[in-house]
């Protein structure tokens, strides 16, 4: 069996020999870059990449840049590492489509357990499960969404949303429980780290994005209009 691909991107190279050492040590191939320019090399020349640990400051070109350039071709579950814990630089991170966040300085081990938890997230899909809703299908095991029989182009974060909206439709879904869910893990950030993704969520869905309803003071519910 192939390992999984990991590229990690950090201009420090004790930091990426720490994190390589470790994500070793669990069996996954890691592949390292020193700068944004020389990651974009690596991604489109290695294919198969699973996974992307990017930090923030680097020379050449800084990770909010290599993040642009990544989603511009590919959905690929992307960790952003950051010295910096403000909350717009947060936002920011969510808003361009970072899957996960973690502040430096971080436990190699927590690093390892959130790397565990986004694979298990983008690969553990249900084999052939098809959720359909008011015209909204949504297919697990190709990671696909359509509405309306049209293919919409969802991050990874916002498929995961989407999936869960679908499972639960009809259910009134605290933050706390979207967090818990979708996010996988005890995350202790800002609740409107899913305002930002059901909003960007809502547009990429049309009219349809009515159906994710706000409960004020609460969280959502996925409702189809009868």
């Amino acid at each position: 069996m192939e390992k999984i691909k990991i590229l990690v991107v950090d201009d420090e190279s004790r930091m990426r020999k720490l994190v390589r050492d470790f994500l070793e040590r669990e069996g996954f191939e890691v592949l390292e870059a020193g700068d944004g320019v020389e990651a974009m090399d690596l991604f489109y020349e290695e294919k198969e990449v699973a996974l992307v640990i990017l930090d923030v400051m680097m020379p050449k070109m800084d990770g909010w840049q290599t993040l642009r350039e990544i989603r511009q071709t590919s959905q690929v579950p992307v960790i952003m590492l950051t010295a910096r814990s403000e909350e717009r630089d947060e936002l920011q991170g969510f808003k361009l489509g970072v899957d996960e966040y973690i502040s430096k300085p971080f436990s190699p081990k927590i690093l390892v357990a959130r790397v565990e938890a986004v694979l298990r997230r983008s690969h553990a899909v249900g084999v052939g499960e098809v959720l359909e809703a008011g015209g909204i299908t949504v297919d697990k095991a190709a990671h696909q969404v359509k509405i309306d029989g049209k293919e919409i182009d969802l991050s990874f974060k916002e498929f995961e949303l989407m999936a869960y909206f679908v499972e639960n439709q009809g259910i009134a879904l605290s933050r706390e429980k979207i967090l818990n869910n979708v996010w996988n893990y005890d995350y202790f950030g800002d609740a409107r780290t899913i305002d930002t993704h059901v909003k960007k969520l809502r547009s990429k869905m049309g009219e349809k994005g009515n159906y994710i309803k706000t409960i004020w003071g609460m969280g959502y519910k996925f409702e189809v209009d009868s």
